[in-house]
């Protein structure tokens, strides 16, 4: 009778996809027990606060266990999914021994991160990071071996070269650090507010805005303050509400936005533009033999037309370095479109669309959008964007103002094409009509420069002929 012995059975854990994020969640199963796998073969596809990977085994075998149900949140190195490599079928009542498996013989690999998932790509994440391994001897604990020590020798112990108690670093973000510096706070004494345990600007500030403790001549008793009462718990009408956590997409988008909208000054200008022209040259273009099975639409030269401001405005496409105290000039142009999929908002950018031809742009924006709404946009496509546009209009929407990408100085909002009144060439007449929003960060763009820009947008769709004089 064949019996699983540790060796045969290895336990697959979930990886860090997105660099230094801490957990993920299951999407789904794409085998289930007594199914054989072999290297490679993808097995489930779970979600991070960037977006859904597929996850490949990494050897043969026959699954034995799926240690987490669809829907459940994993945290990184935990164990989701049990493989016979020996492919042998256990005895009858015998239990699979995978507490003290060993792990596989490490692989021989080139030099250089090699990229193993299905939608890797490096990423900025915002979410929480893993926290630092050091010693956990809290003061508390320090104070009280010191007591000891006093009771038995007589007299306070003498300080050892190497201290007990590290003292661990607190977080915060350069510009806070500066902040704290320049207003002599000591951070080790702030009691941080921010996700994770960072401390915010607002912390500091607090901790400037706190008395001075007086000193007592005569030790006295300090009275007890009374204990504020306990918050009431939220009301919840389980037949009338649902609730669901915030993770994932949605999480991250959520955070990115907070952080933008109380980061980056935002301002937005608005203008008013008959696109009769450019729709009629959307029609031509459809029949272009060059443009046959490619996305043609409104949306096509609306970014041509960006990418043409551009050019003409190159200090636009920039970015803003705190710690370092930089403006970034990008010589490049990796364009975002905000596509809204069932997860949530996301941002894919199409990379060096500055230096793509019409039909070539064409074919990025139909990939991108497909592929955002397959569910199936890698993280590194949202890495990197420079500048966004946001197409509100398809929703019917006249224009709104939107919220900066992180790390961008401009977003361009397009609302509705309508048919409306319109004087022109000197009289009124029914035309095709839609209202731009660009925002952007004051930061780097002064109003001339956000002005110029937009104006270049507004005069390349009401004479699209210009993508040729100016592009």
């Amino acid at each position: 009778m064949t019996t699983m012995t540790e060796a045969s059975v290895r336990e697959f854990k979930m990886p860090d996809v997105g660099e230094g994020l801490t957990e993920a969640e299951i999407l789904k199963w794409y085998v289930q027990p007594g199914d054989t796998v072999t290297d490679g073969q993808v097995v489930c596809e779970v979600e991070t606060a960037k977006a859904a990977v597929e996850l490949p085994i990494p050897y043969d075998g026959v699954v034995r266990e799926l240690r987490f149900a669809e829907g459940t949140t994993v945290d990184v190195g935990t164990a989701i999914i049990a493989v016979d490599v020996t492919g042998g079928a256990a005895a009858p009542g015998e239990e699979p021994a995978l507490a003290s498996a060993p792990e596989p013989a490490p692989e021989k690999k080139p030099e250089g991160r090699q990229p193993v998932l299905v939608g890797y790509g490096v990423a900025a994440s915002s979410t929480k990071r893993r926290p630092r391994k050091g010693p956990e001897v809290t003061v508390a604990e320090a104070v009280v071996q010191a007591s000891i020590q006093t009771e038995l020798n007589g007299h306070a112990p003498v300080p050892a070269p190497a201290p007990a108690v590290e003292r661990l670093r607190p977080l915060a973000k350069p510009p806070v650090r500066k902040l704290a510096k320049d207003l002599g706070v000591d951070l080790t004494t702030v009691t941080p507010s921010g996700p994770d345990g960072i401390i915010t600007r607002e912390d500091v500030h607090a901790a400037v805005a706190l008395p001075e403790p007086v000193p007592a001549a005569v030790p006295a008793a300090v009275p007890v303050a009374p204990s504020a009462p306990a918050a009431p718990a939220a009301s919840y009408d389980a037949v009338r509400e649902t609730r669901m956590p915030i993770k994932g997409v949605r999480k991250a988008t959520a955070a990115a936005m907070v952080g933008s909208a109380f980061t980056a000054p935002h301002v937005t200008e608005f203008v008013t533009v008959d696109v009769t022209r450019t729709m009629k040259l959307v029609e031509e273009l459809k029949q272009d033999k060059d443009l046959q099975g490619l996305r043609v639409n409104p949306l096509l030269l609306i970014a041509k037309a960006l990418l043409v401001a551009i050019r003409r405005n190159p200090d636009i496409n920039a970015s803003w370095d705190e710690a370092n105290q930089e403006i970034v000039l990008k010589h490049y142009v990796n364009l975002g479109i905000a596509a809204a999929t069932p997860r949530g908002l996301i941002v894919p950018n199409i990379k060096d669309a500055h230096e793509k031809t019409l039909p070539q742009l064409a074919e990025s924006l139909g990939e991108l959008v497909s592929t955002a709404r397959e569910g199936k946009t890698s993280p590194a496509a949202m890495q990197g964007g420079t500048v966004t546009i946001t197409n509100v209009g398809v929703f019917g929407i006249d224009t709104g103002t939107p919220i900066l990408n992180p790390g961008e100085a401009a977003i361009l909002a397009v609302g509705a094409i309508k048919l409306q009144p319109w004087v022109h060439k000197g009289k009124v007449k029914p035309r095709q009509v839609t209202t731009l929003a660009l925002s952007f960060d004051h930061r780097l763009v002064d109003g001339e420069l956000g002005s110029k820009v937009l104006a270049d947008i507004a005069a390349v769709l009401e004479q699209p002929k210009r993508l040729i004089t100016w592009g």
